[in-house]
């Protein structure tokens, strides 16, 4: 079902252009998306279609149409993966950094789910048909090890081991600066950042509870690697955490790993400054197997993009 906004044009809104008034009225749409609605049909003014360069006027109305999302159902694609294990039940993926875990707007090919169904057979419809065998996701940028089910009933058993917090799972995070203490619980409530829509924030009104340790395994020029264990699954979690502490995640743009580093070396802030994802990476993996009863623990050594950053920082 289509969502329908209904926008009354105040009087210091007169003479602004439509795209960029409806961008600041509905702030979850990108002025591209507005443009894109716009150009098919999927916006009035005063009952109208109109184009994105008209200006508004005071005590007009504004119909904004955004159609339900109709997302394909993904199809196999003979992508590369490293498989860690397999058996009847279950896979554990080593996901390289850039690889998208299953299909969504923008991105309908080319994920983890496309070459899972490609490598996997009869994994269609495992868990839901958009997002076969998924128990657990990483971001986009976040490399390492995740776990795929293989028939419903390992999906159910699986997913109810994340819901409890019985799956283990510690992170290995490269961070702008060196935390004042070796260790550390940061516990912040996590939700929608309340300016920045497509961010998460400890500053959000309805955040979900949250809590993320630390151990610095590592002091770096200008920079430490850290061991991260999550209690709980929150979006951008550890990125989000680490950040308000005043150490993000190095080449997080979403959420300030970018900025000038403190390194003293014009290596170590070249070799920051030229990462091209979040320097973070799902190392270790523990869960209950849905068929044995069997503890597994799987690892993954940092990627070589990684270790090759570490190099540079201990100089």
């Amino acid at each position: 079902m289509a969502d329908v906004h209904h926008l009354a044009v105040g009087g210091d809104d007169a003479g602004k252009r439509l795209d960029a008034w409806i961008a600041s009225r509905l702030p979850e749409l990108s002025r591209a998306r507005v443009q894109s609605l716009i150009e098919q049909g999927h916006v009035r003014l005063d009952g109208r279609p109109v184009r994105a360069s008209a200006r508004v006027r005071a005590g007009q109305t504004v119909e904004v149409e955004i159609p339900a999302a109709t997302p394909a159902v993904p199809g196999p694609e003979n992508i590369p993966l490293d498989i860690v294990h397999e058996d009847p039940r279950l896979l554990v993926i080593d996901k390289p950094a850039g690889l998208v875990v299953h299909p969504g707007a923008g991105r309908p090919t080319g994920t983890l789910v496309n070459a899972l169904l490609y490598h996997v057979k009869d994994l269609s419809g495992v868990g839901g048909v958009l997002r076969p065998g998924i128990v657990h996701r990483l971001d986009r940028g976040t490399s390492g090890l995740l776990v795929v089910a293989k028939d419903d009933a390992s999906h159910r058993h699986l997913a109810r081991q994340f819901a409890a917090r019985s799956v283990e799972k510690e992170y290995l995070a490269i961070v702008l600066g060196v935390p004042s203490r070796a260790k550390g619980t940061i516990t912040a409530a996590i939700g929608r950042d309340p300016v920045h829509r497509q961010r998460m924030s400890v500053r959000a009104t309805k955040g979900r509870a949250a809590s993320s340790e630390y151990v610095v395994a590592q002091a770096l020029d200008g920079a430490a690697l850290l061991r991260v264990t999550i209690h709980s699954g929150r979006t951008h979690q550890i990125r989000v955490h680490l950040a308000s502490i005043g150490h993000p995640v190095a080449g997080d743009a979403v959420y300030g790993g970018t900025r000038p580093p403190s390194s003293q070396r014009t290596t170590s802030r070249e070799a920051l400054r030229r990462l091209d994802r979040p320097a973070l990476h799902a190392a270790r993996l523990s869960f209950t197997h849905p068929g044995s009863g069997e503890r597994m623990t799987f690892t993954s050594p940092l990627p070589a993009d990684l270790e090759a950053l570490i190099a540079v920082l201990k100089g």
